[in-house]
């Protein structure tokens, strides 16, 4: 894991002066970036990180011939590129196995955060601007769906792909972005179109005002623990993921048996919280604390497609719900 340090001084060289005022206005956009690349929210924020670092540290290799946008993500592309080869793809739980019977059993043990694709917050990498062409965009190209799908590309052909149809760069910007000619970047593209083609990505809709009914619904229904209500607002092969374990679940009838086992029934009087990731409707779920309130358990990213909740991913905080909570601005104890 990179060290995070707090980038604040000023960068001076004899080509050209930069201060922080002239990079801080990337770091959404490069999170966003990086967040595709790694499939990691808090592995995004260490590339960025680490990118506003390099861009200090070499600021005397910034001539302004190029703009400092690209001259950044130039900078993020290498970071990300360097980080992925230290740790292997990651997945979600639907790529590791079937789906399994709802019996609690079955569960499996945890495995380590870096096998997952995590959730980002949507204020972390969202675009700041609030044209809605560019928000349904973002919300498009930063579904856990489509993320995962990019960790199955080559670094570089990935890089291609984002800076070609995400961010909607000309070839001949990615070519000079990676030191490559525009007949190579379109050969790359071309190959990771087939590759995402063969993957076929879920797609979910976007949420418009006629879902805030059916999220009232859900969070009344799960913080009443009315299991019965609460399957009532799935599709019928919803599918319910629980990392860091790799047991899934598909079907509404199996979710709502999976509910009522022992140990998933100890959410039975949780508080839910909304917030946002990766474009959807999210909640930071607190369990009662033996010692009074409320204690952080999970972060729920709900797809909602058709009028009906088709996806539930229980991503749990685990030993540390001081580094997941924080990062989606939800409090760490709940007294009331």
């Amino acid at each position: 894991m990179l060290e995070r340090t707090s980038v604040r001084c000023v960068i001076v060289t004899q080509a050209t002066s930069l201060t922080t005022s002239d990079l801080e206005p990337f770091r959404r956009e490069l999170t966003g970036y990086c967040y595709r690349m790694l499939g990691s929210g808090f592995e995004a924020e260490d590339a960025v990180q680490e990118t506003m670092l390099r861009a200090w540290r070499h600021a005397d290799g910034f001539e302004g011939r190029s703009q400092v946008r690209s001259w950044l993500y130039r900078i993020a592309t290498n970071v990300c590129i360097d980080m992925s080869r230290q740790v292997q793809r990651r997945a979600r739980p639907m790529e590791m196995g079937p789906s399994s019977p709802p019996d609690e059993s079955l569960l499996g043990v945890q495995l380590p955060e870096v096998a997952w694709v995590t959730p980002i917050p949507d204020a972390q990498g969202a675009p700041g601007r609030a044209d809605p062409a560019e928000v349904a965009e973002y919300r498009d190209s930063i579904r856990l769906a489509f993320v995962t799908a990019l960790q199955h590309l080559p670094a570089r052909q990935r890089a291609v792909l984002i800076l070609r149809e995400v961010l909607r760069w000309q070839a001949s910007e990615v070519a000079d972005l990676l030191d490559m000619s525009v007949a190579a970047v379109n050969s790359a593209l071309q190959r990771a179109r087939a590759t995402l083609a063969g993957l076929s990505p879920d797609g979910e809709a976007a949420l418009d005002d006629a879902d805030a009914e059916l999220l009232r619904q859900y969070v009344d229904a799960f913080e009443r623990y009315d299991i019965e209500r609460l399957v009532t607002l799935l599709h019928e092969d919803a599918i319910q993921s629980m990392p860091p374990y790799a047991m899934w679940l598909r079907g509404a009838v199996d979710i709502g048996h999976w509910m009522v086992q022992p140990g998933p029934s100890a959410c039975r009087g949780s508080r839910l919280l909304p917030t946002f990731a990766n474009g959807c409707a999210a909640f930071g779920q607190y369990r009662p604390d033996p010692n009074g309130g409320y204690a952080p358990w999970a972060v729920q990213v709900l797809e909602v497609s058709g009028s009906k909740i088709a996806g539930l991913h229980f991503f749990l905080a685990g030993l540390a719900p001081e580094r997941l909570f924080p990062s989606f601005g939800l409090p760490l104890h709940l007294d009331v």
